[in-house]
């Protein structure tokens, strides 16, 4: 059998060659979302995507008698060195066929470029950044993965392990399904929070000041969760350049925010799941339909999912229960819009109040999925 060898994506021909791997990779898996094409081409695009403002990425492509067999991208986060200085680089758009000799030669030059620019460590898998898909599926691989979640065969995880890779953090993705969910705990724990603190109220977005919200979102994000496992801020840039990425599928009623007397102090984004619909596009191809006519038509392709998949709580206003109010917000206006279920995700294991409390509720533990790491240099 001839033998595996990994070099760096060089010309148009490579790219292409990456781009196209999961989609032959995962031809025939029931539970694997084709993501859209063109969205991985902007991804790791210079000239479209942010990151690229402070970080650097280096693609790499596992070939066997002329036949792409792997694909990995070592990535050097300039906003997580920034904040960190902890002489972590990352990896990142990773797939192998089963056969460790091709996932360790992938991981092996991933490291090599890593250490080559002084990194000391290495965590994974973030595509590109923690901010964006990221994540291993370690459990849970029955059903398909909510919109901007990451899928992948189980052998990867004893891949990353043989190599050297130890879990760093374990992340849930709960789901809770209108038949099963808790009513009467939701509206009264809603309730509850009103009567104690009315100078609380709960607003949608106002699409006509998009940019404006958007900021004001990311300002909160980024305080909520500056004190949380692998949190790295996002910069201006790329928080408006994920809200326009997904502003064609955002409603109003599932963008957020709760107010202290005009004040935004919280806020939460739930999306449609439309991973409902993306599962029926020909190797993530959006022509010859078209995202208008998608986005049309999602509900009658069996949408009835959304994901809160952002959630932010201002340090200041902690333990007050407006987490609850946005929860208790979102559930409502998505029953009034049509959606059935939710998935909450994902959430930090370290995260254990949001955990019990989503159980309360009534949702279940639906997937899990890790964050490994390794050191590098012996």
């Amino acid at each position: 059998m001839p033998d595996v060898t990994v070099r760096p994506v060089r010309s148009s021909a490579d790219r292409r060659a990456f781009l196209d791997l999961p989609y032959s990779h995962y031809e025939g898996v029931r539970t694997f979302i084709p993501p859209l094409r063109m969205d991985q081409d902007n991804v790791l695009n210079p000239k479209k995507n942010p990151f690229f403002e402070h970080g650097t990425i280096e693609l790499f492509l596992a070939e066997r008698g002329g036949a792409v067999v792997g694909r990995i991208a070592a990535i050097e986060n300039g906003q997580h060195l920034a904040k960190y200085a902890d002489g972590t680089g990352f990896f990142g758009f990773f797939e192998t066929v089963e056969e460790y000799a091709v996932a360790g030669a992938l991981l092996d030059a991933a490291a090599a470029w890593l250490t080559g620019r002084g990194l000391t460590g290495v965590r994974g898998p973030t595509n590109p950044t923690m901010n964006d898909v990221a994540g291993l599926l370690v459990g849970g691989f029955d059903r398909p993965p909510s919109i901007l979640l990451p899928y992948n065969y189980p052998y990867y995880q004893g891949f990353l392990e043989r190599w050297g890779f130890e879990r760093a953090m374990t992340m849930w993705a709960f789901y809770g399904h209108e038949a099963y969910l808790n009513d009467d705990r939701i509206t009264r724990g809603a309730d509850l929070v009103r009567r104690r603190y009315p100078q609380f109220t709960v607003r949608p977005l106002d699409r006509s000041r998009f940019g404006e919200e958007v900021a004001t979102a990311m300002r909160i994000y980024n305080e909520a969760w500056a004190d949380n496992w692998g949190h790295v801020p996002y910069t201006q840039a790329e928080a408006l350049h994920l809200a326009n990425e997904m502003k064609p599928i955002i409603e109003e009623d599932l963008f957020l925010f709760v107010e202290e007397d005009g004040e935004p102090v919280a806020f939460s984004v739930a999306l449609p799941n439309l991973n409902r619909a993306l599962k029926h596009l020909p190797r993530g191809r959006i022509r010859p339909l078209g995202l208008t006519k998608l986005l049309a038509t999602w509900k009658l392709s069996g949408l009835n999912e959304i994901r809160l998949a952002l959630l932010g709580v201002l340090p200041t206003h902690r333990n007050l229960g407006l987490d609850m109010l946005l929860i208790e917000q979102t559930y409502t206006r998505g029953r009034a819009a049509g959606y059935e279920a939710s998935e909450f995700s994902w959430v930090l294991d370290t995260n254990r109040p949001l955990m019990n409390a989503l159980a309360k509720l009534g949702c279940a533990r639906d997937k899990e999925y890790a964050m490994f790491e390794a050191r590098l240099g012996g």
